[in-house]
């Protein structure tokens, strides 16, 4: 079985989907969404 298909079949899994669900609650906060586009941004200035 490929990694691929391993991921697949855990994300279709319960506890794959408590993760899924999990991490969209913690990117609906504010907070979180500010620091991803401050990564964003950092890693996007890397690469000029």
């Amino acid at each position: 079985m490929s990694l691929m298909q391993r991921i697949s079949t855990f994300l279709r899994s319960p506890k794959g989907q408590q993760l899924v669900d999990r991490g969209r609650r913690e990117l609906a906060k504010p907070d979180n969404q500010q620091k991803l586009k401050g990564l964003a941004a950092r890693l996007s200035n890397r690469r000029r």
